[in-house]
């Protein structure tokens, strides 16, 4: 469905080398990689926020060029209009592609309940918690269909079992709809528990390093054996990328002890350097 072909980047510097990815329809993929491996710059190319210096991203077979219906985007902040209350927020692009108020705001309550928000419908964004906005957030990139759902980090602001809470509803949202969705995380055992294929990415310039397939089915329990063993393989694969960017940003400080490494897999990846 989707067909990512040689695509770069640079800005002062190559930020990704040539990249190839095909994605098929219903897929969860997860980027995984520390920071400034480019696993963003290439979300933000395929959403069309952002423009490859060479290379392009076309679905079934159309070149994209720009940010379109058919993508929908959630990043790390929610950005919900503070002055709309929960469903004119959610109602907002349906009004926007010109649908009438009564059939917007029908469309909008079917999201909120997909999210399991719909009591919360004419709530104020500032009486929400973290959580909750961002199943706003996931309602609205819903709101106009869209056939890919695009995730930047979009739990990394969330304290740990609120964090956990929505990696089920996410897993509900996206059996429930089908959609295919590309997210972008720094963690491990988020990747490893909500997709079904990881693209490990190497740094300096951002490439794909490594695929991880998930066997385990949905949902997804804390201790599975399977995806312990599964977020090992992957910190060992990514421990040379986050010694190249331990020793870029500490310098002399940085020390590594041969005997393991400093990191628990649930640790974001470069997040507090």
């Amino acid at each position: 469905m989707l067909e990512i072909c040689q695509v770069t980047k640079y800005f002062q510097h190559q930020v990704l080398a040539p990249v190839d990815l095909q994605v098929e329809q219903g897929e969860f993929i997860a980027f995984l990689g520390p920071s400034g491996c480019g696993k963003s710059t290439l979300l933000n190319i395929i959403a069309g926020l952002e423009q490859p210096t060479s290379g392009e991203v076309r679905l079934d077979g159309q070149v994209l060029t720009a940010p379109g219906p058919e993508r929908g985007m959630v990043f790390q902040e929610p950005g919900l209009f503070p002055w709309l209350n929960v469903l004119e927020n959610v109602a907002f692009p349906l009004r926007r592609q010109g649908l009438t108020e009564a059939v917007a705001r029908e469309r909008a309550l079917e999201l909120l309940k997909l999210v399991h928000l719909s009591r919360y419908a004419h709530s104020w964004p500032h009486e929400l918690s973290g959580g909750m906005k961002q199943r706003v957030a996931i309602a609205r990139a819903l709101a106009l269909n869209p056939r890919i759902l695009l995730m930047d980090e979009p739990f990394a602001a969330l304290d740990e079992q609120t964090r956990m809470a929505m990696h089920v509803e996410l897993q509900d949202i996206w059996q429930q709809t089908g959609k295919t969705i590309i997210f972008v995380t720094h963690n491990i055992r988020e990747a490893v528990r909500l997709a079904d294929r990881i693209l490990v990415f190497a740094t300096r310039p951002g490439r794909i390093k490594a695929e991880f397939k998930v066997q385990a089915p949905h949902p997804r329990l804390e201790g599975d054996g399977l995806l312990l063993q599964l977020e090992n393989q992957i910190l060992r694969e990514l421990r040379e990328e986050m010694e190249k960017v331990l020793k870029e940003e500490l310098g002399d400080d940085y020390h590594l002890k041969k005997s393991g490494f400093p990191w628990h897999p649930d640790r974001d990846l470069g997040s507090y350097i």
